[in-house]
């Protein structure tokens, strides 16, 4: 039972909540544009590296019409994603070794994936199960921009725990986080380069910024709540990789400060206090043809 990538680096409300934000349908007309897939033809589509299910759900909603079979090696994340989201296939499948038959999708799709998967072993297996002319997309998040409100800044408390915790923490390295990340440039030359035609390349904006009046209040809460499970599941990924370096009342400590400042931007929200923070995420879509 894998479970490395959930519990040691990401934690599956992590990637479902801020994912959720980034594949909100308000948000679907710029990533249906990019991915030119034909709907009438009642594609079937495999996504890699499906995290805790929500593009796959994203892509239910946006494709009515298609078969959507979504796969990660991690266990937690499927047994998370089989209770979030419907008309979606999950199963455990390492991008390696994909359990399926040649030439049987004729879509594949990735979210930053291919930053830490060396690119022939990325595009081996998604060349071979797609159909002739069949399409692969690859999602890439770029930088963004991120303005915090004043009430996230750390505490001595919190300064002295992190500071700590990067002196003994080596899992970004052990695990090979982000180990193949290529810039803009070089994203679509090494899709090419594998044997994909027709590389174009695109990008969406997303706008997090829960103070515009235009950001419903339910989606403004999303917002800060998405960075709330964030913030303590990567208190528990220390937990989990360093188990000795601090004891349950410190964890407990820092869970219960994090929360605190969360709980005090709702209410700043909540009482119209504009603060004016915001999150501008760039995600990059690769569509490539197999020939």
């Amino acid at each position: 039972m894998n479970t490395v990538w959930s519990k040691y680096i990401q934690g599956a409300k992590t990637l479902y909540y801020s994912r959720k934000l980034r594949f909100d349908d308000k948000f679907a007309n710029g990533y249906k544009e990019l991915f030119g897939l034909d709907e009438k033809k009642k594609p079937k589509i495999l996504e890699i590296g499906c995290g805790s299910g929500a593009l796959a759900g994203a892509l239910a909603r946006w494709y009515p019409s298609a078969e959507i079979t979504a796969v990660d090696r991690d266990y937690e994340f499927i047994r998370f994603a089989k209770e979030h989201e419907k008309g979606v296939t999950f199963a455990e499948a390492d991008i390696s070794a994909l359990p399926f038959a040649d030439g049987n999708f004729d879509v594949v799709i990735s979210n930053t994936v291919c930053e830490h998967i060396e690119p022939s072993v990325f595009y081996k297996e998604q060349l071979r199960v797609l159909k002739p002319h069949g399409v692969c997309l690859v999602l890439s998040s770029r930088k963004g921009i991120t303005v915090a409100p004043d009430c996230y800044a750390q505490s001595d408390y919190e300064k002295a725990f992190w500071q700590k915790a990067e002196q003994h923490d080596n899992t970004i390295e052990k695990y090979g986080v982000g180990k193949y990340y290529l810039n803009e440039k070089e994203l679509p030359a090494v899709m090419e380069r594998h044997g994909f035609k027709f590389v174009k390349t695109g990008y969406v904006i997303a706008d997090f910024t829960p103070d515009n009046p235009d950001t419903a209040p339910e989606f403004a809460h999303a917002i800060i709540n998405a960075d709330r499970y964030a913030a303590i599941e990567s208190i528990e990924s220390v937990e989990h990789s360093t188990p000795e370096l601090f004891s349950s009342r410190e964890t407990a400590e820092m869970k219960r400060i994090v929360n605190s400042k969360y709980d005090t931007r709702i209410k700043q929200y909540d009482n119209n206090e504009k603060q004016w923070d915001a999150t501008v995420s760039v995600t990059m879509v690769l569509r490539g043809t197999k020939p």
